[in-house]
């Protein structure tokens, strides 16, 4: 099955290899992906009008898209002032200060509890949960935010999505592309997930430990969810110790009460994550009314205009990234229109599987391939539109080379999971990235060269697995 390269793929390609070089530089982006963005346009289109509105378009198609997480980190972080401004923080950080007592401690526990919470309702919503409460238990003890926010990121966004092993959508997809039962495919991702999950974690641990003896990472003195201002501290007496620790008990009810309607009712994903926002609105509600009082109708809107605020100003920079890269998926017919080539199912995609149809095959090159396969199609930054490609090319590997179909299915997944789903990609790893207010793209290069470790030792082990 031949795929043919166009102009489009080539500029695509290109523009790739500028954004990955002006990263690696610590320059900004934005510009390369607008002109990116352009130069598909017109190449596809031949107009100059046309091109310059595709511009326009992919913005409000990459906000579109990204609507739901930037409307449920802007609440989180409401919710998360009000519990700051009336000290109800740190009556439920307490507990924890008594577990966790050092930088090692609040790693590990915060990545455990991570993976663990995301297996049942996913990552988004698991760092909402998570961040808020345990970041400053982690700052107070010496890991700095950035640390946090790795922990979060590898362990949920890596490991258990890229597993799946409880909702099953990552696995279902590449076994029905592979035309394989899904139960092989979990069953064959289970020791590639360990290996993957212990390399990069303990890799990101190392990295971390080293640089913070060094002095090149350290915990500064302001970092936090959000900081609290002078003017703040003396709010803190909006409610007594009784009232603040009845909040504390309360909130972390309601939240155990959404898991329990997420397994009740099988709400996944997105209704997890909208689930979880309509809580912390109740929540931000209940608590600015009981505290404010007569004024708790205006602070509501303060702190959801400071929430929105926090969220937009986070995701302004990722808008023009994510619209280039969605161009390499669904997004290019719905920006630009039905200009891409017959039978092409995608840039992206397309990429995928000329490589594919290039190299020769052996149990190393298929493992080699169906890795890189399935990174190339996570830069789309889902991770899960291109996992069906993975499945279909390890189906055309495995024949070819006579075994191993399910481990190239499981081991493309797992690759396309970890660039795509959110440890890699800046706009897709932003959830972490905002509620521990870190910048998402030192949180990306943070995270570079564990990851890519990881998916080297891994490839190589699945080699003897086929």
């Amino acid at each position: 099955m031949g795929v043919d390269l166009t102009a489009l793929h080539w500029i695509y390609v290109t523009f790739i290899v500028f954004i990955i070089g002006f990263m690696v530089m610590r320059r900004d982006t934005s510009i390369v992906c607008i002109v990116g963005i352009f130069l598909i346009a017109i190449t596809a289109t031949g107009s100059l009008s046309a091109s310059v509105s595709s511009i326009f378009a992919s913005f409000i198609f990459a906000i579109t898209e990204l609507l739901s997480t930037i409307l449920v980190i802007s609440i989180i972080v409401a919710m998360s002032k009000t519990l700051t401004t009336t000290g109800i923080n740190d009556v439920m950080i307490s507990p924890f200060t008594k577990i966790i007592r050092t930088p090692a401690l609040a790693y590990w526990t915060i990545g455990i509890l991570m993976m663990v919470i995301s297996w049942f309702f996913w990552p988004s919503p698991a760092v909402a949960l998570l961040g808020a409460v345990l970041l400053p238990v982690a700052v107070r003890v010496g890991l700095p935010a950035l640390g946090v926010a790795m922990a979060m990121n590898l362990f949920g966004h890596g490991i258990a999505l890229s597993g799946d092993y409880i909702i099953q959508a990552a696995p279902k997809l590449t076994a029905d592309a592979a035309g394989l039962p899904v139960g092989d495919v979990i069953s064959a991702s289970i020791p590639l997930v360990i290996v993957m999950g212990l390399v990069t974690t303990i890799a990101a641990f190392y990295f971390l430990k080293r640089d913070m003896k060094s002095g090149k990472l350290a915990v500064s003195s302001h970092e936090s969810v959000l900081p609290i201002k002078p003017q703040e501290e003396a709010s803190q007496k909006l409610l007594s110790l009784n009232q603040k620790r009845f909040f504390a008990l309360m909130i972390p009810v309601l939240f155990a009460l959404d898991v329990v309607a997420m397994f009740m009712f099988d709400l996944q994903g997105g209704d997890a994550t909208a689930l979880v926002g309509g809580t912390s609105i109740i929540i931000l509600l209940i608590i600015t009314l009981t505290s404010h009082k007569h004024q708790g109708l205006e602070k509501t809107t303060t702190y959801l205009i400071d929430g929105f605020q926090f969220g937009f100003k986070v995701f302004g920079p990722v808008i023009p990234i994510a619209a280039f890269f969605y161009l390499g998926d669904s997004g290019f017919t719905t920006i630009i229109g039905d200009y891409l080539p017959k039978g092409s199912q995608g840039i992206v995609n397309d990429l995928g599987l000329a490589l594919a149809n290039v190299v020769p095959l052996s149990k190393g090159v298929g493992a080699v391939t169906l890795t890189v396969v399935g990174a190339i199609t996570g830069l789309d930054g889902s991770g899960f539109s291109g996992i069906s490609l993975a499945g279909s090319i390890a189906n055309l590997f495995a024949t070819a080379i006579g075994a191993g179909a399910a481990t190239l299915t499981a081991l493309g997944q797992i690759a396309a999971i970890w660039v795509g789903g959110g440890t890699l990609v800046p706009w897709a790893l932003i959830p972490a990235a905002a509620i521990c207010n870190v910048d998402a793209f030192e949180l990306a290069r943070r995270n570079l060269k564990p990851v890519a470790i990881g998916l080297v030792v891994t490839t190589i082990v699945a080699m003897f697995l086929i």
